[in-house]
């Protein structure tokens, strides 16, 4: 380890002037945390310091539940987001797609997120038109809910199957480590709740399926979260009493929230929804898709997030929100490429300076995963110090 004295005045450290009551870090050694990367004003990035250091606490966060005498706790993420729908009005999230989004989404501030199957298609080339796998959306699942110590919601599409391929659906979502999952009442091969030609299983399937994942939820973890959304309203022969029809026996099925995937931006079916299903169950919260299909804007009275709130809508998500943006942005940089060649890279690297997005280096953590490996690799200091490139002295 090197020598701290002379280390620069600016040197990010956890100081105990931050180990504020109720900070999740106060249980942790008061050392440095290896996720701290050592940034001074001379590297170009220290502008990048509060990034690094909400990193590093969010790390610490998930390291608090870990006992001294060894042995993970792995505190149970449907308990938290089952929490949250409790303390407050509603939660609201955007869709991500990859680890990367979900962790920016956790870094500005949002406390859920939402990993969106049309995202997951669209990332990987496809519709949503039920092309994905079980096993390819389950490992993106994994790997997004690794990624953050907020909740996730991930998509589950139909359980890929009857109600015997839902149980091993639930099985392997739970595995994964996110808070919950979705499932619908479509017919296989499933696709988007706004892609015309969708159909719906009959009545007692569904809820034979609901039923097969509540019992296999409550064998594994009673906290994880399910969703039962129905297709009925835009489905072929659908109507909005159906809707009703099923979200009420969704529920008495046992499910924690019912979610109508409606047709459009209006407002009168979602109220009309969610009024049905107070009179039947008053207590039983709702989740509402503010989906990326629909055209919010062009609304003569667009719904706000608290307006489904006041109704009963707990937990909203915008599914596609990164795609997206993301989409939009890279569309617009390789455009710019192309007409500007290398003057684009230079405008972009001027836009992006003192973003938190600037280094690709901060944002992967690399300094903490060179301080991993000076702490179980032999000759790593004098490996990194006798070669270029980027470390926790050197931007580049």
């Amino acid at each position: 380890m090197r020598d701290r004295e002379g280390r620069d005045a600016h040197e990010l450290r956890v100081r105990d002037d931050d180990r504020a009551a109720g900070d999740p870090a106060d249980a942790l050694p008061r050392v440095r945390d290896p996720a701290l990367p050592v940034l001074r004003h001379r590297d170009g990035y220290h502008h990048l310091l509060p990034l690094v250091r909400d990193l590093a606490r969010a790390r610490a966060q998930r390291l608090s539940t870990e006992p001294r005498g060894g042995g993970r706790i792995v505190e149970s993420q449907g308990k938290r987001f089952r929490q949250r729908l409790k303390t407050e009005p509603f939660l609201f999230t955007g869709g991500v797609y990859s680890p990367l989004d979900a962790q920016i989404a956790e870094r500005v501030g949002l406390t859920s997120v939402y990993l969106s199957g049309y995202s997951m298609a669209l990332a990987n080339g496809w519709p949503d038109m039920g092309f994905l796998t079980q096993t390819e959306v389950t490992r993106t699942a994994h790997m997004v809910a690794s990624a953050v110590s907020i909740p996730v919601i991930a998509d589950a599409d139909d359980g890929y199957g009857n109600a015997l391929s839902t149980i091993r659906t639930v099985q392997e979502y739970v595995k994964t480590g996110v808070a919950g999952i979705h499932l619908e009442d479509q017919r296989f091969p499933k696709r988007c709740g706004h892609i015309a030609g969708k159909t719906i299983v009959p009545l007692e399937e569904a809820v034979g399926k609901y039923r097969a994942a509540i019992d296999t939820r409550n064998r594994l973890d009673p906290d994880f979260v399910i969703i039962a959304r129905t297709d009925a309203y835009g489905a072929v022969g659908g109507s909005l009493e159906e809707a009703v029809r099923r979200g009420r026996a969704y529920a008495d099925a046992g499910v924690d929230l019912v979610w109508c995937e409606l047709s459009s931006a209006a407002r009168e079916p979602a109220i009309a929804f969610a009024r049905a299903m107070r009179e039947s169950h008053p207590g039983l919260p709702l989740a509402f898709n503010y989906s990326s299909s629909f055209r919010w804007h062009a609304d003569p009275a667009p719904l706000t997030f608290e307006e489904l709130g006041a109704l009963g809508y707990r937990y909203i998500f915008i599914t596609l929100f990164a795609a997206h943006a993301g989409t939009f942005a890279v569309w617009n940089a390789m455009e710019e490429l192309v007409r500007d060649r290398e003057q684009a890279q230079w405008r972009l690297e001027k836009t992006k300076v003192g973003h938190p997005t600037e280094s690709h280096h901060v944002m992967a953590r690399v300094a903490h995963f060179q301080e991993l490996e000076r702490r179980y690799v032999p000759g790593t200091a004098e490996r990194i110090r006798a070669s270029a490139g980027y470390d926790d002295h050197r931007p580049h």
